[in-house]
């Protein structure tokens, strides 16, 4: 299965929905019929890239494409039906939310089932220093999405994004980089645990890019913490490439991660040049797939 301590995942992420409105296809509001059919038919090329790429893994890794219902739900079918060649991912939450919200309210357990999808995916932000009653009442909802999942056979990601407060800034004079180095892995760790304690148990863990081995160590050794399972992935948070390959080499080696999740580093720029009509579908279908091997060669090679 894959996740398995055999088993590396390498999953193409394109269940961005909000963001993927405002900022590739500049919409200002609700998509209309042909601007929501553009979408789908992008998601579709994304799904083709990533299928065509799958064939190229070497025995031992498994080809992910994580993508959502709204304008992804022909490639979930797709995916679901692929003879096993890309295993499909879909997100629970509902897009642009700064706390955690399921993306059909009441029904989300019937959308969840709908598809067949090998894993589900919550997005989590998340930091210390938030109020501590919405952190309760996120940490709550997750547990019930954990709950579900166990009992569903439908293992859970947990894509965890720890963005700096205030004063975590100011602990280091305003500069991002140093807190992604300094301070970030530590307060991954505590959030990982909170929620742990909460009863919230991911099988895996998506995790931000981490500058250093002794980071990454200590991620990985909280997710097994107190005899648990849980393994992690790198996500990619559209990083430049050169970044993105720094945090792979240091993730790769370290027992615990077994793959990753990239998404708009890899095919952003690809679908931006074809939806200008500078490139066409199969360029575009070609530059993902390659883009998507570059990355995989990447992990394989720093392990």
């Amino acid at each position: 299965m894959a996740g398995s301590d055999t088993t590396l995942l390498f999953i193409l992420a394109a269940d961005h929905r909000d963001s993927l409105e405002r900022d590739l296809y500049k919409l200002t509001a609700p998509a209309t019929p042909t601007e929501a059919a553009r979408i789908v038919a992008d998601k579709l090329l994304i799904y083709e890239a990533v299928l065509a790429a799958s064939a190229e893994l070497p025995d031992g890794v498994q080809a992910g494409l994580l993508i959502d219902e709204q304008y992804g739900a022909s490639a979930a079918e797709l995916a679901a039906g692929s003879g096993g060649a890309v295993a499909l991912t879909m997100p629970l939450e509902a897009s642009g939310h700064p706390w955690f919200e399921f993306a059909y309210g009441d029904q989300w357990q019937a959308h969840a089932e709908f598809f067949r999808a090998t894993h589900s995916k919550v997005l989590v932000r998340d930091n210390p220093a938030l109020d501590a009653a919405d952190r309760a009442a996120q940490a709550e909802k997750l547990a019930a999405v954990s709950a579900w999942a166990a009992s569903a056979g439908r293992p859970l990601i947990l894509e965890l994004l720890v963005p700096a407060g205030d004063a975590d800034l100011a602990r280091v004079d305003g500069d991002t980089e140093r807190y992604d180095r300094e301070l970030r892995p530590a307060l991954t760790v505590e959030v990982m645990e909170y929620l742990q304690d909460r009863g919230v148990e991911p099988a895996l863990w998506k995790i931000e890019g981490l500058d250093e081995t002794a980071g990454a160590e200590a991620v990985a050794r909280a997710a097994v913490r107190g005899g648990r399972s849980a393994q992690c992935i790198v996500l990619g948070r559209h990083a430049p490439a050169e970044k993105l390959d720094h945090w792979l080499n240091v993730a790769a080696p370290v027992q615990g991660f077994v793959g990753f999740a990239i998404g708009r580093s890899i095919w952003w720029d690809a679908l931006a040049e074809h939806l200008a009509g500078t490139v066409s579908a199969d360029e575009a279908r070609t530059r993902i797939a390659d883009a998507y091997l570059g990355f995989a060669r990447d992990y394989l090679a720093a392990r």
